[in-house]
């Protein structure tokens, strides 16, 4: 096994993480991520730059209005994407080649079912939703025309999230990186195609935004047919397999819930801000977009250790567990205050670039909101960090939990602190959500760590 493994290591650009420094590891896999996360938020920040300043504030509010539910149905295809890997990269932690091109056959089947059922359930509730949020309505054919079109391009979220996910599964987070850049690029041209010269409104940036990612999708698809030796799926592994298939939603659907648990409080939360009106929704959707680019590096290090941890638990190396987690920590802790340092003292201008006539209230909300949640990104790091390597642990369903404390946080703001102190409110919203999912993740992280010891000392002693 140990020789086939060597031997299909020369052919293909996989990344062993069960070997070397932790910290070198993490870094190495998780700066190619890095990049990718922002240029994700590059071409999002070029969509509502042009929005905001080519349509005017309203039509910035509308599609900042649809962030929430955004997240609720997309980051749950995300997160769904992200599970279905795991089991891959524990095959490949423990050299087991054909078990995993089965499960990323059996991924593929999945992933189809997945997409078709979403895009018609949420095409068909689109309405439904933005009305139950109370969304304003001099922002609502904005909102509407925008999400609707996210949601019809559900299944190259799927394609595009699916294949980079079994890629980074084996190690290899260059590739994904590529193609993302290479779609980021097309996005920027394509918005101002659609929405310059087009005049297609704030309908052009949603199709710019999906097209460009199927493209990528594509563009990874083929890649991994002509360059991974390990994935060639033969004949027999397209097989529909019963077991796999449950290990796969086992991983996949808690992943995705948690996400979608997660995004309920911040739907919450959003009904909340839009009834302060749509100056306060241009506000938070102008310093969400400025905060969502400061986090991309916790994206990229909870994607690393979530690799890292499914290949160690895959090759029973558990005790380079401890040591991946404490080379992010001090990664993130080390990033988070130069953050925020970086958005107190220049969040008010970064967010004056969405708009095209910012007022100043709209301005000072949106340095306020990048202010309270910037201090609070040291809480983030640990969400990520420890949500993460706990999933790559193959403990999925604990994400779940976390999700739940982060919506019950973000309710009782909406509900509490929202109509007590209006804006200042929804600025605390994040940093509470985030305190209250690491007080449930690190005992859940210990815990689980633990189990896994014994579970192998067992193994070890029969």
């Amino acid at each position: 096994m140990k020789k086939e493994r060597q031997q299909e290591g020369r052919r293909d650009t996989t990344r062993n993480m069960t070997e070397g420094q932790p910290m070198g590891l993490i870094l190495g896999f998780s700066v190619p991520l890095l990049l990718g996360f922002l240029f994700q938020q590059f071409y999002g920040m070029v969509d509502t730059v042009i929005v905001g300043r080519y349509l005017g504030e309203d039509a910035l509010a509308g599609v900042g209005s649809t962030g929430a539910v955004n997240f609720l149905i997309i980051g749950f295809c995300m997160g769904v994407c992200s599970g279905f890997a795991i089991p891959l990269a524990h095959r490949f932690g423990a050299g087991d080649y054909s078990g995993l091109r089965q499960f990323a056959a059996n991924c593929m089947w999945l992933s189809v079912l997945f997409a078709a059922v979403m895009t018609g359930v949420t095409c068909l509730l689109c309405r439904w939703m933005l009305e139950t949020m109370r969304t304003p309505a001099n922002i609502y054919g904005y909102a509407y025309s925008y999400i609707f079109i996210i949601f019809l391009g559900i299944p190259v979220t799927f394609l595009y999230n699916m294949l980079s996910g079994i890629i980074r599964s084996m190690g290899d987070s260059r590739t994904p990186l590529v193609f993302l850049t290479l779609s980021s690029i097309l996005n920027i041209g394509l918005d101002m195609l659609c929405i310059l010269c087009l005049r297609m409104g704030v309908a052009g940036a949603a199709v710019a935004t999906v097209v460009s990612q199927g493209v990528s999708g594509v563009l990874c698809l083929f890649y991994m047919i002509k360059k991974f030796p390990l994935l060639r799926i033969q004949k027999g592994e397209w097989k529909a397999r019963p077991a796999h298939m449950r290990r796969l939603c086992g991983m996949g659907v808690p992943m995705g819930l948690q996400y979608s648990i997660t995004a309920i409080g911040s739907v919450i939360l959003q009904t909340a801000v839009n009834g302060l009106g749509s100056g306060a929704v241009a506000a938070v959707t102008a310093a969400n977009k400025v905060g969502m680019f400061f986090t991309c590096p916790f994206d990229a290090l909870g994607s690393a250790i979530a690799t890292y941890g499914g290949q160690n638990v895959g090759a029973g190396r558990l005790e380079r567990l401890g040591k991946g987690l404490r080379a992010c920590v001090i990664l993130g802790a080390v990033y988070s205050v130069l953050a925020f340092g970086v958005l107190w003292f220049f969040g008010a201008e970064l967010a004056a670039l969405f708009v095209d006539e910012a007022s100043g209230e709209l301005l000072t909300n949106a340095r306020m909101f990048l202010i309270i949640t910037s201090a609070g990104y040291m809480l983030l790091a640990l969400v990520n960090i420890v949500r993460f390597l706990i999933q790559g642990m193959g403990f999925s369903i604990l994400a779940i939990l976390a999700g739940v404390c982060e919506m019950a946080a973000r309710s009782l703001a909406a509900l509490l602190l929202v109509p007590a102190f209006g804006f200042a409110g929804v600025c605390l919203a994040h940093p509470l959500a985030w305190l209250s999912a690491d007080l449930f993740l690190i005992p859940a992280y210990l815990h689980v760590k633990r189990r896994l010891e014994r579970t192998l000392a067992k193994e070890k002693e029969g």
